[in-house]
């Protein structure tokens, strides 16, 4: 179950009250002009003006605008740079509703650079934390917002990411495992190395196996004694491991 799956019943509840509340606010009269059908000049308009509202009803309208792609492509863009400006002019109050909007989100590229602006660095990477911990590591029709969050962790260090991500190099998606084993190298934790080597002795894909046996190779972490011989085994071709378990580059 994804981010979506678990958000739908709360997301569609905010996304109620949220309708609720702008009937009644100064942004109300161009929710419908935020909108693909809408003619340019008229779209633009709109989100010109809801950036000068700068409200959380605003911010949460101006949020649609991510929701489609325009041709021509540099339209397309300026209109959502424009909209991502005007997001951020309501400041704090914008939070919520990106919130929102993530947890219905097939893509979470620019939820999370809105957000990032919004909050300090050690506050974006608990977010980010919040909403990965809405995953599982089951099958999901849309997991792009999953793989986006493993792979934008992997530029962070944080106490609670490997706690955090250390699950999801089990999960069925071979990228989602791929970045989860990238994020816990980045951490330079020697704590991480049990599940690693798990990991690398169970995985089926070779580039998963190759960034895990670079990764330790490149650290110089001891393998488990319990795990030495299977991970030898699992090793690609251009590795191999000393007797004292450390995974060496040829």
């Amino acid at each position: 179950m994804g981010l979506f799956d678990r958000f739908k019943g709360g997301a569609k509840g905010a996304s109620s009250d949220g309708k609720a509340r702008a009937k009644s606010s100064p942004a109300a009269k161009w929710a419908d002009r935020v909108e693909k059908r809408v003619q340019n000049y008229d779209r633009q308009e709109a989100i010109q003006a809801l950036s000068e509202i700068g409200t959380a009803d605003a911010a949460e309208i101006l949020l649609r605008r991510f929701t489609f792609h325009m041709d021509p492509s540099i339209t397309d863009q300026e209109e959502k740079d424009a909209a991502f400006r005007g997001i951020l002019r309501a400041g704090k109050e914008a939070i919520e509703p990106v919130r929102a909007f993530a947890a219905r989100a097939e893509s979470l590229s620019w939820p999370m650079k809105i957000i990032k602006e919004l909050i300090g660095p050690d506050e974006y990477v608990e977010e980010l934390l919040r909403w990965l911990s809405k995953w599982d590591t089951e099958y999901a029709k849309f997991v792009d917002p999953k793989v986006q969050l493993l792979a934008s962790l992997e530029e962070h260090r944080h106490p609670r990411i490997r706690d955090e991500v250390e699950r999801f190099l089990e999960d069925v998606n071979e990228p989602a495992r791929f970045h989860a084993a990238s994020t816990l190298l980045a951490q330079d934790d020697p704590a991480a190395v049990t599940a690693l080597a798990r990991l690398l002795v169970d995985e089926e894909s070779v580039r998963v196996r190759m960034k895990v046996a670079e990764g330790l190779a490149a650290r110089g972490w001891l393998l488990p004694a319990d795990v030495r011989d299977d991970v030898r085994k699992a090793l690609p071709p251009a590795f191999s491991s000393d007797a004292s378990g450390r995974v060496l580059k040829r």
